[in-house]
């Protein structure tokens, strides 16, 4: 029976968050695959020797990271990725360094270099470390490639 009024409908109290969830399943995927791009460190082109690698147990080394441009990069650790590290001077570095050496005195240092710098670069890197006070320096190094030899 229809009378004259129009019927009202019941305002719905209720939100679809089903295209809310698709939203949030893309972004959690594109987060899923473009997070272990972002996470890179200073690009050095280590040169290629044979030597043993670096304990696991170790507590976090000093390392100190040197382009081949010449820029300095002093970092916490060998295999935290956060970012390329702190960016220094060779001037600041010794001041840096000697801070860090000085609160934790059994700390390794190592120095990440570029093959095509120049040997006189690494050794005034090696010396204002030296002068920081770190009495043991380790080079970081790639193995070689032992299968295109032949």
């Amino acid at each position: 029976m229809m009378t004259g009024r129009p019927t009202r409908r019941r305002p719905m109290s209720e939100i679809n968050v089903v295209p809310y969830i698709d939203v949030m399943l893309v972004l959690l995927v594109i987060f899923m695959v473009t997070a272990p791009i972002l996470t890179q460190g200073v690009l050095v082109d280590l040169p290629k020797a044979p030597s043993e690698p670096i304990a696991e147990n170790q507590d976090d080394p000093l390392v100190v990271s040197m382009r081949a441009d010449g820029a300095l990069f002093l970092n916490i650790g060998i295999r935290r990725n956060d970012g390329h590290g702190t960016r220094v001077t060779i001037f600041s570095l010794e001041e840096q360094a000697g801070k860090i050496i000085r609160s934790r005195p059994d700390i390794a240092v190592y120095v990440r270099a570029d093959h095509s710098l120049d040997y006189g670069q690494v050794v005034a890197l090696m010396t204002a470390l030296q002068r920081a006070g770190a009495t043991r320096v380790g080079l970081i190094t790639e193995p070689p490639d032992l299968g295109s030899g032949a």
